[in-house]
């Protein structure tokens, strides 16, 4: 089947940076997904975006649809002639062309033929059009007296298969073969007359680079270069770099310098500054310390770069300046003279104000920095100085440092590390994967500012629905438990929601609220435990023992993962599946105390003797908490518990001796039920 190259490029206003790479890659999926349900195949599918297009360009595209078995179902053998006439008039056919199909509900008459393929050049129109239609566009605009509809204004589209024209108009555009070069190195039309030369004249002629991953690159060790030059670290961030990238079409990384006067200011404020305003890239010097340069990526190759480098140099400059007055602003107010302001801010309005919330915490932060061996004076402190920052020029200007500029005001009022510590401690973690609070002040406020939210929401009856979670519940949830068990807490969580329950007063919910709270926040582990590779059974036989403290559960499931992979672990599994049922078709309550006057076979008596010795073993390693050496041992009894099966009837017609036996499987069964059910592992 003959085959050739398919460009297509549409020209557009600057596109929104930070959805570029997302709409360029929406662009690729929608054609290819076109093509793969029109049946027509290629060989290699490339993407291309920069600030002004989006382009595919596929090679080895067949120029044919093929041909396809259609197969349709007329009416019953037994209908009326007209019915059949009008069957066989829809498929273009005589009668005594139908085939005769048999069904288990009788003879059909069916209709087999095959469906010419399209060309490709037909279809690509619809499917780039489709493909366009459906980009991840939250709202798309119009222009000028047009009704078309696009993420920004169209300008040109290119659409070649082979070395002809696609014939097509989209978006109000008639299909042509020019793109066109760089705003300001090549602001001309340029011809093209095969796509497999799309790339290289677009960049030799046009000045653009069209392959955003070539162009980030790129960027990326200029970047580093410009770093290097001035004796110091680029520091990279990939958002960061992503959006320069779709800034720029032809690249050029210039460094500039600002004064050093603003080094006063936090480090993290500058940066900030820089990223969001400017997108500027910052460098650390040996000390890893800011140093009093900025690393730009301009548009054009300048004939004179200094006045480039000034240009941006004169506008970081007042900026920066902002940053430092809100610093020396702030500073002439201490943290603890905004506490008052707090009653203005309402936190949700069936739970009160941020003061009210600082006023709840207290306590409960108190409370948990005792459990821990930490200062509980420190932690009253810091709960109460926690939002504090919220009301300062600083936070309001840069929402993204609340917390760390508690910590630098905290620092400069005079209040102990670790009560500054603690106030950007409070938000950690803020994502998966992020760093944890290190002082026990700051564990003590993050969990009690978490659980606070928690039981407040559930109190007035606001669990997360859906995707609907608008004060981040789930995360928050994850991040006691990440807390708790990476820094290995020994902590009860329902005793925990029950203290910050008790804090909120009289709320709607208020009945099994601590209760409610521990299920959802329990099954939060479920996803975690998940991304670290641990199977739902192994949750579900954790889970199902319901252990309130995080630490304990997270011990059993290392325990139950360990025994998993044990030679025992599928036969004990089914021992304790068969013990479940057999239990749990019992009525009434079954005794767990053994008469060894009554135990007649050997292997009874055995399993008897085993238990015993197992349940003076494993005590002390159940208090321990040493699930994992607990398991291994009662992986011991696998051959007795085998041997119990094979020989003994449980059920036996002697109800004495019957309920000997079960009160022998009890005890077994509660001996697993030490660490989990492992009944849930078959």
């Amino acid at each position: 089947m003959s085959q050739h190259d398919f460009l297509v490029e549409l020209g557009t206003e600057e596109l929104p940076p930070k959805a570029l790479k997302t709409l360029s890659g929406a662009f690729l999926n929608g054609i290819t997904a076109g093509l793969d349900a029109a049946g027509i195949g290629y060989a290699e599918a490339r993407p291309y975006a920069a600030p002004r297009r989006l382009a595919v360009l596929l090679s080895g595209i067949q120029l044919q649809q093929p041909d396809r078995p259609i197969e349709k179902r007329g009416p019953a053998t037994q209908a009326p002639e007209k019915a059949v006439q009008g069957f066989a008039g829809s498929c273009g056919v005589d009668i005594d062309q139908l085939d005769v199909m048999e069904t288990p509900k009788g003879s059909y008459y069916v209709y087999r033929g095959v469906e010419q393929g399209q060309s490709t050049a037909s279809l690509l129109p619809g499917i780039v059009t489709e493909s366009l239609n459906k980009l991840p566009i939250p709202k798309r605009m119009r222009w000028g007296a047009s009704r078309t509809e696009f993420v920004r204004p169209v300008k040109w589209l290119c659409m070649l298969l082979g070395d002809e024209v696609v014939d097509a108009e989209i978006l109000g555009l008639k299909a042509g073969r020019k793109t066109r070069g760089h705003r300001f190195h090549y602001n001309h039309d340029i011809e093209l007359i095969a796509p497999a030369d799309y790339a290289r004249v677009l960049k030799e002629t046009g000045k653009v680079m069209a392959d955003f991953a070539e162009r980030r690159e790129l960027i990326r060790e200029q970047v580093i270069r410009e770093g290097e030059r001035i004796g110091g670290v680029a520091q990279i961030d990939d958002d960061l770099l992503d959006e320069v990238t779709a800034l720029n079409e032809w690249p050029v990384a210039l460094t500039g310098r600002f004064e050093e006067r603003f080094l006063d200011v936090p480090a993290e404020a500058l940066i900030l500054s820089m990223k969001e305003n400017q997108k500027y890239f910052h460098a650390l010097d040996a000390d890893g310390k800011l140093m009093p340069y900025f690393i730009t990526v301009a548009n054009i190759e300048s004939k004179d770069p200094q006045q480039v480098i000034e240009g941006n140099e004169k506008v970081i400059r007042p900026r920066l300046a902002d940053a430092a007055f809100f610093f020396d602003t702030d500073k002439k107010q201490p943290l603890e003279a905004r506490i008052e302001k707090l009653k203005s801010i309402v936190f949700q309005q069936q739970l009160g104000t941020v003061f009210d919330k600082t006023q709840r915490i207290e306590g409960l932060a108190a409370s948990i920095a005792e459990l821990i061996n930490g200062d509980a004076g420190y932690a009253r402190r810091a709960a109460a100085l926690s939002k504090c920052d919220l009301m300062t020029d600083m936070v309001f200007e840069f929402t993204e440092l609340q917390g760390l500029m508690g910590y630098h005001y905290a620092l400069h009022d005079g209040e102990p590390e670790e009560v500054a510590q603690a106030m950007n401690e409070q938000y950690l973690p803020r994502f998966a994967g992020d760093d944890l609070p290190a002082t026990r002040t700051g564990i003590a406020l993050a969990i009690a500012d978490r659980l606070d939210t928690l039981t407040g929401l559930f109190g007035i009856n606001q669990p997360p629905t859906g995707s609907k979670d608008p004060f981040a519940l789930r995360r928050a949830a994850l991040g006691v438990l990440r807390i708790i068990v990476e820094h290995k807490l020994d902590l009860d969580l329902h005793q925990l929601l029950t203290l910050a329950a008790e804090q909120h007063g009289d709320l709607p919910g208020s009945e099994g609220l601590a209760d409610r709270v521990l299920d959802f926040m329990l099954d939060r582990f479920r996803a975690w435990y998940d991304d670290r590779g641990i199977s739902a059974e192994t949750f579900l036989a954790v889970h199902a023992l319901r252990p309130t403290s995080p630490l304990d559960f997270d011990r059993r499931i290392d325990a139950v993962s360990h025994f998993r992979n044990l030679a025992e672990a599928e036969a004990l599994a089914a021992a304790n599946k068969r013990v479940s049922n057999i239990l749990s078709k019992q009525g009434g309550d079954i005794s767990s105390a053994v008469n060894a006057d009554l135990l007649q076979e050997a292997a009874e008596q055995a399993l008897a003797s085993a238990l015993t010795s197992a349940e003076h073993e494993l005590q002390p390693l159940f208090e321990q908490g040493d699930y994992r050496t607990a398991l291994e041992r009662l992986a011991g009894l696998r051959d007795v518990i085998d041997s119990f099966f094979d020989n003994v009837m449980v059920m036996a017609d002697d109800e004495a001796i019957r309920a000997n036996r079960l009160a022998l499987l009890k005890r077994l069964r509660r001996l697993f039920l030490g660490v989990a059910d492992i009944s849930l592992l078959g």
